[in-house]
């Protein structure tokens, strides 16, 4: 998963890297508010840990740019001094979705963290998963359109799975890229246009087959569900 940190305490930011890093994760860090929006205007990310007082702003005011502007259902966790109960449903209504109290504990850190991933991108990585017409069977990483088996490579299927588990999402080409080829890797940006567009041609996907990929300039890939053409109603 890709993590995004914001705090102005260097240390706590070295702590957060360092232990998302520990779990798997690739996590990005900012020290302002500023900072952080102008990377998320381009960037996505699965998680969103901050603090609550900023230099430039505050932790409740990023959180409403956030859902107002860039992802209404980005886990949020906030870490704070704060610990009055006032402060806490700030923080909530805010949009933040959990709350920790400074100094940090790394193993409740984890488990919070641990605990709003699970929650927000349930896990699937067992059985079989459809999709309308499209069924990807997990155990022998297959994938059968309307009962055909379609030939794909390991990385075709990553994405496609990826793609199809995160429906509706707004993707920058990190995030895929990531994802798709590890977070070190120097994939240029064509590969992933490459794959995409195999993907597009492979499984068919057409507004009258009920799903879409469509390219977002400056950012990456939203991959959609909308009304197949065949069930639109007749005017």
């Amino acid at each position: 998963m890709r993590i995004v940190a914001l705090d102005d305490d260097l240390v706590v930011l070295d702590m957060l890297s360092k232990t998302m890093e520990a779990e798997g994760h690739a996590c990005t860090t900012h020290s302002s508010g500023a900072s952080l929006i102008k990377d998320m205007r381009r960037e996505t990310y699965d998680l969103l840990i901050l603090d609550w007082q900023l230099p430039d702003t505050t932790g409740p005011q990023v959180v409403r740019w956030i859902r107002e502007n860039v992802n209404q259902e980005l886990p949020v966790l906030f870490i704070t001094s704060r610990h009055g109960e006032a402060d806490i449903v700030e923080g909530l209504e805010s949009g933040a979705d959990d709350f920790m109290i400074k100094p940090l504990r790394v193993a409740e850190l984890v488990a919070r963290v641990r605990a709003l991933l699970r929650r927000a991108y349930p896990a699937a990585t067992k059985g079989t998963l459809e999709f309308g017409r499209y069924k990807f069977l997990s155990d022998s990483r297959a994938l059968e359109v309307d009962g055909k088996l379609v030939e794909l490579k390991n990385r075709e299927y990553d994405l496609a799975l990826f793609l199809f588990q995160n429906m509706g999402r707004l993707l920058s080409r990190d995030h895929l890229r990531e994802i798709i080829w590890g977070q070190n890797s120097d994939v240029i940006s064509r590969s992933l246009d490459t794959h995409v567009s195999r993907l597009r041609t492979l499984l068919d996907l057409r507004p009258e087959n009920g799903f879409i990929i469509t390219a977002v300039y400056g950012v990456g890939y939203r991959f959609e569900a909308v009304k197949p053409l065949s069930e639109a109603q007749p005017e």
